[in-house]
């Protein structure tokens, strides 16, 4: 290894270090074969094996100068050390391989004095010891580790085809890696085990500091091209096929873009990497963070990987397993349609997108935000993606404020199961391990209660889920039924339906002065008055009975009802708005067309 330690001062290594290497491991093998017959040929057995200077016994014309060739061999074997391994530390600072041997790095041409001075009193201590057999063990488990790791470097790249292992050797066979690497190895434990284990430990420290510490150089790494080889196969192997939901996982897109402003240099809201931890069991799976630039591609490429480094600083900050994306689109409908459509491998992609409930948008009247919201929705629906819209993210708690009190879950419309995982993930978290979950089911009416309380529990019974059921009837196409609602949500209620009063008087207004149809988010819309006042009245009523049984709860979960056809997205947004009216930590959810829980799991 002599050439590659003053690689940097060869003029072409490529060419010298090969002929060289080759050459010395030649010269020195015929050297040893001959000394081994010449010494047969003058001495006997016993005088070889009890002669420790036996060379210098045999000597011609005197004894001394073997022992004064020792003496010089020993200095230019030092010596030789001393050049190179001042100069291999130095290079391995300049990598930042280690930033512990910073103090070490030299600017290119200059003369290593600080390793070279370190590399002197390491050896001055090594010579104090006085004990050459203590030493020597030592030395060689170095020597030897660093020659199987260059073996198992060689065996590595061969094996798994990487592009840039290009060897001018042509007689190159991985097989012949892999022997030299297991022989060094075994060479190590036949001289002693007790310094081989010593060795490999200190040598996994070293990997794993560097794993962890070090900064990525230009050297590469074995191991990324064996990783980067298992995922594609992994890949391969999950197929495009439907996952069963006993191997469903959920990869959540967890989609950044603020529904306003964020404070400069906040990529993302700052509790979105926390829900979305919330989301995985015990942290563990892959989270996609997107975010939307609007603008032309070519002009916003380099602002786009700014902050596509920026975002990926923040989920790491966060200790979020996730990934970040940005994509640059004309507009935030456009770019969501096309991250929906393509994002993911196979059955990598995500599954279920999360966002925030924008609600700010009438406090800071951004009339844009209801067909926006609206068509991400329907892009979720045709994409077969699940959805969780959060509403109250700022006060949602981090791994350290605990929760108690409830997770209520109303189960309106089948969903493949997925409220009843989200609830089940959520209590695998320190923050609502104290919790318990129930489960409110509607039934139209009260004959069929009884029977859908009992389905339910022997339902959660065979998920082997613990829930408290209840089960509340609700008829839907009646107005009111003389009940008396909560009084903030029947305020809400009669601004909303003045609101949406004034908003179709206004369509009409426009259609007959510029003799249209009805028009609304730039496409033609039919209203039924009276199924937009039914919209509303259900819509309260859902409302009224989760302040009733729910005010208290730590988080609450409801189902996430479709945007009506040909309705203008400003009318979903005010359903919305009601049906969430002085909730302040609710989880909308609606699943995708199959199971995510089954009972054979």
């Amino acid at each position: 290894m002599a050439g590659s330690n003053r690689s940097s001062s060869l003029k072409d290594t490529q060419r010298s270090i090969p002929v060289g290497t080759l050459a010395a491991t030649l010269v020195t093998s015929f050297m040893y074969l001959i000394s081994v017959i010449m010494f047969g040929a003058v001495a006997t057995r016993d005088k070889l094996l009890t002669d420790r200077l036996l060379t210098a016994t045999v000597a011609w014309p005197f004894p001394s100068l073997i022992k004064i060739g020792i003496i010089l061999s020993t200095m230019g074997a030092a010596l030789q050390s001393l050049t190179g391994a001042p100069r291999l530390l130095a290079a391995i600072a300049n990598d930042d391989i280690l930033p512990i041997l910073n103090y070490f790095k030299v600017a290119d041409g200059n003369e290593p004095h600080v390793a070279t001075l370190f590399t002197a009193f390491l050896c001055i201590g090594c010579v104090i010891i006085g004990n050459l057999d203590l030493i020597t063990p030592t030395v060689t488990m170095f020597f030897l580790l660093c020659y199987a790791g260059v073996n198992l470097s060689c065996f590595l790249l061969d094996l798994l085809d990487a592009p840039s292992w290009r060897p001018r050797w042509k007689f190159h066979h991985w097989s012949l890696s892999l022997v030299g690497a297991l022989l060094c190895i075994v060479i190590m434990f036949l001289i002693s085990w007790s310094f081989t284990v010593v060795a490999l430990a200190l040598a996994s420290l070293i990997y794993k500091y560097v794993s962890i510490k070090g900064k990525a150089g230009d050297w590469g790494d074995g191991f990324k091209s064996a990783y980067f080889q298992l995922a594609l196969r992994s890949l391969r192997s999950l197929g495009a096929s439907q996952v069963h939901p006993k191997n469903w996982y959920p990869i959540p897109l967890v989609f950044c873009r603020p529904w306003g402003r964020l404070p400069e240099n906040v990529p993302c809201h700052p509790k979105l990497a926390d829900f979305a931890n919330c989301m995985k069991k015990k942290g563990r799976g892959m989270s996609i963070f997107v975010s939307i630039l609007d603008g032309d591609y070519h002009e916003c490429a380099e602002d786009a990987k700014a902050a596509c480094k920026q975002l990926s600083t923040y989920i790491d900050y966060k200790n979020c397993e996730g990934v970040a994306e940005i994509v640059v689109a004309p507009n935030m409908s456009e770019g969501f349609r096309g991250i929906v459509q393509t994002m993911g491998l196979g059955n990598l992609k995500p599954n279920i997108v999360v966002m925030r409930y924008p609600e700010i948008w009438r406090r800071e009247n951004l009339t844009e935000i209801p067909a926006t919201f609206v068509g991400i929705i329907n892009d979720c629906i045709v994409a077969n993606k699940a959805v969780v819209i959060v509403k109250g993210l700022d006060e949602w708690p981090n791994e350290y404020q605990k929760q108690y009190g409830t997770i209520d879950l109303y189960w309106i419309v089948r969903d493949g199961g997925l409220m009843l995982l989200l609830s089940q993930l959520l209590l695998t978290k320190e923050s609502f391990e104290s919790c318990k979950i129930q489960v409110f089911c509607i039934a139209e009416e009260d004959a069929d209660a009884e029977g859908l309380k009992a389905d339910v529990k022997k339902f959660l019974y065979d998920l082997r889920m613990q829930a408290e059921v209840f089960v509340i009837t609700m008829k839907w196409d009646a107005q009111m039924d003389g009940e008396s609602p909560q009084d903030e949500s029947f305020e809400a209620f009669t601004n909303a339906k003045q609101r949406i009063v004034d908003y179709l008087t206004e369509m009409k207004a426009t259609s007959e002065r510029e003799g249209t149809p009805l028009m609304a988010d730039g496409k033609a819309v039919v209203v039924n008055e009276k199924q937009v006042e039914k919209f509303l009245y259900t819509t309260l009523k859902l409302n009224s009975i989760i302040l009733r049984y729910s005010r208290m709860a730590a988080v609450v979960l409801v189902s996430l009802p479709p945007p009506p056809l040909n309705h203008p997205g400003y009318f979903y947004m005010e359903y919305m708005d009601l049906l969430l009216e002085n909730v302040p930590r609710i989880l909308i959810v609606r699943g995708y067309r199959r199971d995510v829980v089954t009972l054979f799991t």
